[in-house]
């Protein structure tokens, strides 16, 4: 399942420094089609958000302004998403995806699912606590203790787990 529809790169690069000057980081761009048609998902969070106490997070003054700054860039720029499209634009939530290799970094110590493209050691769901990022692998503690090191192009999709 491909990650967009479009140059998500080009999109991030673009809209990364847009959300810098919010006060917000950029976590994810996905362009996907849904029954009501396309939609464009911008996820942002505050900086060093794995720091912050609960409670404290995304407002929506925060996505307000980025979903303005954003409709900007695309209205100037209308051949980066061909067609009508649904803009949205929001905090990534409790279960926040995991996407880049400094994810798995900031998020070491956190309980997190994985599933990866194609079965390893002949599965290809993986839970237990993050232990980081070393060498191209996402390095994970399963509730046995095992210590795994799954190749990082190997993830299809991944999340932190919250348990209430």
């Amino acid at each position: 399942m491909p990650k967009s529809l479009v140059d998500a790169d080009r999109l991030e690069n673009l809209f990364a420094p847009l959300c810098k000057t919010h006060g917000v980081e950029l976590v994810d761009v996905r362009h996907v089609v849904e029954p009501d048609g396309p939609v464009l998902r911008v996820l942002i969070e505050l900086p060093e958000a794995e720091k912050l106490p609960p409670g404290v997070g995304i407002t929506l003054d925060h996505c307000t302004q980025v979903s303005r700054s954003v409709s900007a860039a695309l209205d100037a720029d209308e051949s980066l998403i061909p067609g009508a499209f649904r803009l949205e634009v929001s905090s990534p939530g409790v279960e926040r995806p995991l996407v880049k290799p400094l994810d798995y970094e900031r998020y070491a110590g956190r309980e997190a699912q994985l599933s990866t493209k194609r079965p390893i050691d002949g599965r290809k769901k993986f839970s237990g606590i993050l232990g980081g990022f070393k060498a191209d692998q996402v390095l994970l503690r399963n509730a046995e203790g095992e210590e795994l090191a799954l190749p990082y192009e190997e993830i299809a999709k991944a999340h932190l787990v919250f348990r209430f």
